[in-house]
């Protein structure tokens, strides 16, 4: 069931704020990500070094870190905590899953079931969509389904991994990622005792 409850009306906000503000968390968060990466990744085989590859490793990292820097930039310290549930609990179910499946890569290593880069890509990426909304959300997803295309095609994991990496980042920002105060547009469950409404609202 699609609920259309809320139309607010409310004040405009200038675009230029907007993205100068995207454009800052992102620089930011993309240059943490560099100096997080292995300093020799690649290094010794430099022929073999794949750009699609080298691009979901940065962005693997990067969404997760601009989820926390848009959190400082908001001044939003409750969803500051609510997204390193969301990372803790990510990390906490995929590695549980490594260790204990144990599952082959389709390179022949090992820990392939789920893929640990698409978890904590689409836990930034939902977390960004359900906190602040879709303006934050669509461009985020994007980049993290770049991340799960990448693992496949590297042959780093199966398609299943990547499918269920990031059901694992989606589902725990839907158990602990509430909805920012003055998000234009806001998607979230609502449930009730017989069932589930999609509750869509957005302001104009």
């Amino acid at each position: 069931m699609l609920n259309l409850p809320i139309l607010r009306r409310g004040q405009p906000r200038a675009m230029t704020g907007c993205l100068a503000k995207n454009t800052v968390i992102c620089v930011l968060s993309t240059a943490v990500a560099l100096t997080l990466l292995p300093v020799g990744a690649g290094a010794a085989n430099p022929a073999s070094a794949d750009p699609l590859e080298a691009a979901g490793d940065v962005l693997s990292v990067a969404l997760p870190v601009t989820a926390l820097a848009s959190t400082v930039w908001h001044q939003d310290p409750a969803g500051k905590s609510e997204f390193l549930k969301v990372l803790a609990a990510t990390e906490l179910v995929t590695f549980g899953l490594k260790y204990g499946l144990d599952a082959p890569r389709p390179n022949g290593g090992r820990q392939s079931f789920p893929s640990g880069h698409t978890a904590a890509a689409f836990a930034g990426a939902a977390f960004l969509h359900r906190r602040y909304g879709l303006r934050y959300g669509v461009p985020a997803y994007a980049l993290a389904t770049l991340v799960g295309v990448s693992r496949v095609t590297s042959r780093n994991h199966w398609i299943p991994d990547v499918i269920a990496g990031a059901a694992i980042g989606i589902g725990a920002n839907l158990l602990f990622t509430s909805p920012y105060p003055g998000a234009p547009v806001q998607v979230a469950w609502r449930t009730r005792e017989k069932g589930a409404d999609l509750v869509v609202s957005w302001r104009f």
